[in-house]
């Protein structure tokens, strides 16, 4: 062997022996993430079979008799719904608001809403909106964060309005319904709300309530002078690993206010999936209604849920029809076609 193939071969053992010292060295590192992959691997599978064992909470049957104590905390009595949801209105009757110059009536949009549910872990689920003119707003949030009740939106459901107004969601899960509801009315006694009105006969609405429900393929209904229709989401919402009740914060809902000959003031709501937004808005747009707001209600809400507030004043009957063509992109059902179990 000559002198330059000794060379040669001796370079060659060396590089070899360098080539294995480099590979012995991270063997353990490559082992290591071999195994932490494998580890990160039965844990994600360990949380996905934690996650199915999980159950849902279920909402339990309740009557107007369990929520005596509730009604006597809010100053109001209020009324089942659906055979789960107890539910109080407060209307703002205080308020004079105009939109595009249309006196704003308060059971077309200046109604403050909330519900009770009581779940099979013995706890009850409190959601609903707060309706508050701009000055009352912080001291409100205030009087919510003081009772541990949180917010999950504030933001308006009017364009152009005077005085401003605004809608505050809330939420709130505890073991004593009427801790809860001390804790609303705190916060409502922030605001000018008045006292309930005693029961009196619904004002005349002067629609052509037939047309309407025609036009939305779904029957309506009239409370205090405003025709209304209610949609709800045909999937199981749930919000933090509680089934909510059908119809609770997954509503599409709609109000006409008569305006006379034929016309009316709608305001209302659609409530979506995210891929159902962007059709539901051109559909809406391209038949002269105007978007208000897009924005969610709830923070943990499963599917996600997407709200947008509208308003229009046209023909009644023309407007419903725009909104039926709407409303076949999304998937509800009308309320009144829920199972009898559902009710």
């Amino acid at each position: 062997m000559s002198s330059g193939d000794r060379q040669r071969d001796a370079d060659a053992r060396r590089f070899a022996s360098r080539r294995w010292v480099v590979a012995a060295a991270l063997a353990p590192v490559a082992a290591g993430a071999a195994a932490g992959t494998a580890l990160s691997s039965r844990a994600d599978a360990g949380d996905s079979a934690g996650a199915r064992r999980r159950k849902l909470i279920e909402p339990v049957p309740t009557t107007d008799a369990d929520w005596r104590g509730v009604a006597g905390a809010l100053g109001r009595v209020g009324n089942m719904m659906r055979g789960t949801v107890y539910h109080t209105g407060f209307p703002r009757r205080d308020l004079s608001v105009a939109s595009h110059g249309v006196p704003v009536a308060p059971a077309l949009a200046l109604g403050t809403h909330v519900g009770f549910v009581r779940y099979a872990d013995g706890h009850t689920l409190m959601m609903g909106d707060v309706v508050v003119e701009e000055g009352e707003l912080q001291e409100v949030t205030a009087a919510l964060q003081e009772h541990g009740i949180e917010q999950t939106a504030i933001h308006k459901h009017l364009l152009s309005q005077a005085p401003d107004v605004w809608w505050t969601h809330v939420h709130a899960h505890g073991g004593d319904p009427l801790v809860l509801a001390r804790g609303l009315r705190a916060a409502l006694d922030r605001t000018a709300t008045p006292p309930p009105l005693p029961g009196e006969p619904s004002a005349r609405v002067d629609l052509d309530r037939e047309g309407i429900d025609a036009a939305l393929e779904a029957k309506g209904y009239a409370e205090d002078g405003i025709y209304k229709c209610l949609f709800v989401r045909r999937e199981q919402i749930t919000d933090n690993g509680m089934v909510l009740p059908p119809g609770l914060g997954s509503t599409t809902a709609f109000n006409f206010q008569p305006l006379g000959g034929g016309r009316a003031a709608l305001n209302g709501d659609f409530a979506m999936v995210a891929k159902e937004v962007q059709s539901v808005l051109k559909a809406l747009t391209q038949g002269g209604v105007n978007v208000v707001e897009l924005h969610n209600h709830g923070l943990t809400d499963e599917p996600r849920l997407f709200f947008v507030h509208i308003w229009a004043v046209d023909d009644a009957v023309r407007l419903a029809r725009v909104l039926r063509g709407a409303v076949r992109l999304t998937n509800v059902v009308h309320a009144g076609d829920l199972p009898v179990a559902a009710m």
